[in-house]
């Protein structure tokens, strides 16, 4: 499966702000959305950083309360990894877990066109595997639902 899938089922859309809000700003946005990250976007919609829950705890540890007041651009990650639609699962999980982030724009010619996160990876990998297992169990078991119908069987074996 490729991020184009993903997307398509998920959606394109991606929560976004600006390099000159603060990290209080950030932290409203974070909470009201219920995201654990947002894009920040430069004038011409190119991706200037990535700003994550876990920027904000690491900028507010070293910190004092005044931190919050800073803009998110002393604090957002500016070398953004980004993903584009043909890229695979397995490609995006690994960079994910290499890398230590969670969550990776998905850029099309040069634009931000969605935002694939490891709980999306990991959800599709459930999936597949509950897939995978339910088949198996219904081949094991031999459930009419994978053999054939009980008129069909009758028709193959000459019964009326």
């Amino acid at each position: 499966m490729n991020v184009a899938t993903i997307l398509k089922q998920k959606g394109g859309g991606v929560f976004t702000t600006t390099s000159e809000k603060s990290l209080l700003d950030i932290a409203k946005l974070l909470a009201q959305h219920g995201i654990g990250c947002l894009v920040i976007l430069g004038d011409d919609d190119n991706i200037l950083g990535i700003v994550s829950e876990r920027d904000l705890m690491r900028a507010i540890s070293q910190g004092d309360p005044e931190v919050l007041k800073a803009p998110v651009s002393d604090f957002m990650t500016k070398a953004v990894i980004t993903a584009g639609k043909d890229d695979t699962i397995d490609q995006l999980m690994s960079e994910m877990t290499i890398r230590q982030f969670r969550h990776m724009p998905v850029v099309e010619r040069g634009r931000l066109v969605g935002l694939v996160s490891i709980g999306d990876l990991v959800a599709i990998h459930v999936a597949d595997a509950e897939f995978e297992s339910d088949a198996m169990r219904q081949y094991i078991t031999a459930q009419p639902s994978l053999l054939l119908d009980q008129a069909s069987r009758r028709r193959l074996t000459g019964a009326a």
